[in-house]
C-alpha cells in the first residue's frame, strides 16, 4: 500500500512538471496558473476579483473576492454572467458555464522574470448586455514579453444596469464592477511581475465606451494611465440611459408586471424575477440606437457611485484627469445594422423619425418629423432608402452610434485643455472581406481595428493563435496596427519619434489632423468633416442629456 502511495505521488509530481504550473501569492492567497499550451506565456482563469451579491441585493455594488489558504488552480472554467442567447453564442466554448457569481479576471503573463511590466486590461463589448471576457484574445500583444494583459467578466443587461435610484438598485452595478476590477489590479498585479503605475485599459463596442466612461468617473480615477476606445464613446446613444426609470417600467411590461408607476413595487419585481427571465431579451432590434439597458447618471444617495454627473456635463467642464487617449472607430461601423436593411429600408421611407437616436427630444411632433426629413435628405436626397443608396444607410448608422459621439467629444476634450488625443479611422480592407450587399465596395466593419490588433483573423476565427487564413496583406496590417497599440502603452504615443511610422501629433478642437489607417498609412486633416457638422447642428438644438433617477417617495410602514 505505501509503494502504491509513493507511486501515485510521483505521477502527480510527474503531471505537475509537464504542465508546468506557476504559483504567485496574491492578497486573496495563493494562485497557480499555468503554462500556455501554444505560446510562452502562462495563463491564470477565473479568479474572483469580488463576489456578486445576490438574491435581493442583486443590484448592489460587487462584495470583497473571496479568500483562501490552499493554492488556488486558476484553471479555464468558462464562466460568463447572465445573458441572452446572442450573436456570440455560436462561438462560446462548448460547456459555457451562465452563473450569478461571475465577478473572475484572467490574467496572461509572459515567461520571464523582468519585473515591473506594463499592465492592459481589455474590457469586452456586446452592446451592455452580452460578453465576457474571454471572447476574444490579446495574447499577440505580448510578443515582446513586457505586457501582461487581463481579461474579465463584468454584470450585463438588468443585472448590470438597472438604474432605480433606490437603495436596493442605484444603479451602476456593472460600471463599479470595472471599477472593483481595476482596484484589484492595483491590489495584486505586481505579484504577477506587473506595474500597478502603467496600466492602460482597452475596450471594444460597449467596452469602448466604459474604458471612455471611466475616464470620467471620480470612482476609477488614478486606476490606470492611457485609454483605447474602440468604436463607442462616452457620449454615445446607446452609452447612457436618458431615463433610467421609464426604461425599467418598459421592460418590466413586456415582461408582463403591470404596476409599474409603484417604484417599490417594481423593485420588487426585479430583485424577485429570475435572472434568465431579466436577461432574456437582446434588444438588438430597437431603431433608437439603444439596447435599453446601460451605465446611467446615478443619485447620490451617500453610498458609492460611479457617475452623478452626465458625461456631457464632465467634459465641460473638464473635471477629470486627463490621460493619453487613442480615439477612434472603423470607416463603416455602420455595417453593424446591415442584417436589418431588408426589413427596415421600408419602415425608414414609412416613418423615418422611428430611426432618430434616444437622445434627441422635440416639443412637438411635427418638430419631430422635421428634424427626421432633414436627416433623411441630407443621407438620401429626395430618393428613397433603397438598394442603390445602402452605403449611405451605411453611414447614417455609423454616423448616430459611433462616429458623431467620439468625435463631439474629441471637441470637448481639447477645448478643456486634454492635448492627448490621438485620432484615427480605420478603413482597411482586403479580397477576404465581403463586398457591401448591392454594391461592388468592401469596408471595414463595426471593431475591424479591433479584431486587426486581438489574436486570430475576425469573429468567425476566435482561437488564441490562429491567423494561418490571414492574407499576407492582413498580416502585414495586423503587425502594423499591433506596433501602434504597443507603442501607445509603453509611450503614451501611438508614434513615438524612434518610430519609422508617419508622424501622429495629437488632435485640435476641429477634429483634426487624424491617422488614415488604410491600404496606406497616412495623416490627414479634419475626419468626417460634413456629417459631423450636420449632427453638431442638431444636437446643439436637440439633445437630451441623461437624468438621474427620481428621489423616491418615503417607504410607507407597511413596506419596510
Amino acid at each position: 500500500m505505501q509503494w502504491q502511495t509513493c507511486v501515485l505521488l510521483l505521477c502527480a509530481t510527474a503531471i505537475l512538471a509537464d504542465d508546468e504550473w506557476r504559483e504567485v501569492k496574491t492578497a486573496q492567497g495563493p494562485v497557480r496558473g499555468r503554462k500556455h499550451p501554444t505560446q510562452d506565456i502562462y495563463a491564470f482563469y477565473n479568479i474572483p476579483y469580488a463576489t456578486t451579491p445576490v438574491g435581493v441585493d442583486r443590484f448592489k455594488a460587487p462584495l470583497p473576492p473571496p479568500v483562501w489558504l490552499e493554492p488556488y488552480d486558476a484553471i479555464d472554467k468558462q464562466v460568463v454572467c447572465p445573458q441572452p442567447s446572442s450573436p456570440f453564442t455560436d462561438f462560446q466554448p462548448k460547456g459555457i458555464v451562465r452563473q450569478e457569481n461571475c465577478l473572475i479576471a484572467n490574467v496572461f503573463v509572459p515567461n520571464t522574470n523582468k519585473k515591473n511590466l506594463s499592465v492592459v486590461v481589455y474590457v469586452h463589448g456586446g452592446a451592455f448586455i452580452m460578453g465576457w471576457g474571454e471572447m476574444f484574445k490579446a495574447t499577440q500583444l505580448m510578443n515582446n514579453k513586457d505586457i501582461i494583459v487581463v481579461t474579465f467578466n463584468y454584470r450585463l443587461g438588468v443585472h448590470g444596469f438597472l438604474c432605480l435610484g433606490t437603495e436596493d438598485a442605484p444603479g451602476n452595478a456593472g460600471m463599479k464592477d470595472q471599477v472593483a476590477l481595476l482596484r484589484w489590479v492595483q491590489k495584486n498585479i505586481a505579484s504577477f511581475g506587473g506595474n500597478p503605475d502603467d496600466v492602460t485599459i482597452i475596450g471594444y463596442s460597449a467596452g469602448s465606451a466604459s474604458v471612455d466612461l471611466l475616464m470620467l468617473s471620480k470612482a476609477a480615477e488614478g486606476l490606470f494611465h492611457r485609454v483605447v476606445p474602440e468604436s463607442g464613446g462616452n457620449l454615445a446613444t446607446f452609452s447612457s440611459q436618458r431615463d433610467p426609470v421609464e426604461i425599467a417600467k418598459i421592460y418590466a411590461r413586456q415582461l408582463n408586471f403591470t404596476n409599474v408607476d409603484d417604484i417599490y413595487a417594481l423593485e420588487e419585481f426585479y430583485k424577485t424575477a429570475p435572472l434568465e427571465l431579466l436577461t432574456s431579451d437582446q434588444f438588438f432590434d430597437r431603431t433608437d440606437s439603444i439596447f435599453m439597458f446601460s451605465p446611467c447618471v446615478e443619485r447620490n444617495m451617500g453610498q458609492e457611485t460611479f457617475l452623478t454627473e452626465s458625461p456631457l456635463t464632465i467634459l465641460k467642464n473638464g473635471k477629470y484627469k486627463k490621460l493619453p487617449v487613442l480615439y477612434g472607430f472603423a470607416e463603416m461601423e455602420g455595417l453593424l445594422r446591415i442584417d436589418f436593411f431588408p426589413l427596415w429600408k421600408q419602415k425608414m421611407n414609412e416613418k423615418f423619425s422611428d430611426f432618430l437616436p434616444a437622445d434627441l427630444k422635440f416639443e412637438s411632433e411635427e418638430e419631430r418629423e422635421e428634424v427626421a426629413n432633414k436627416v433623411k435628405r441630407f443621407y438620401f436626397g429626395d430618393e428613397p432608402v433603397s438598394e442603390d443608396n445602402i452605403l449611405q444607410y451605411v453611414n447614417f448608422f455609423s454616423d448616430v452610434l459611433f462616429t458623431h459621439a467620439m468625435l463631439w467629444a474629441t471637441k470637448l476634450h481639447v477645448e478643456a485643455g486634454h492635448n492627448q488625443i490621438y485620432l484615427y479611422e480605420y478603413s482597411f480592407v482586403d479580397e477576404d472581406i465581403p463586398v457591401v450587399p448591392h454594391t461592388n465596395i468592401r469596408g471595414a466593419n463595426h471593431c475591424a481595428q479591433s479584431f486587426a490588433v486581438l489574436d486570430g483573423k475576425n469573429l468567425t476565427h476566435l482561437s488564441h493563435t490562429d491567423e494561418a487564413f490571414v492574407t499576407p496583406e492582413y498580416q502585414k496590417m495586423k503587425r502594423t496596427m499591433r506596433e501602434i497599440w504597443y507603442n501607445f502603452i509603453k509611450t503614451g504615443k501611438p508614434v513615438p519619434e524612434w518610430s519609422s511610422l508617419p508622424a501622429w501629433p495629437a488632435a485640435g478642437a476641429d477634429r483634426s489632423p487624424h491617422m488614415s489607417l488604410g491600404q496606406k498609412i497616412e495623416l490627414r486633416g479634419v475626419l468626417l468633416e460634413e456629417r459631423t457638422r450636420f449632427w453638431d447642428d442638431i444636437y446643439q438644438r436637440y439633445y437630451r442629456e441623461p437624468v438621474p433617477p427620481p428621489t423616491p417617495p418615503p417607504k410607507l410602514r407597511s413596506e419596510l
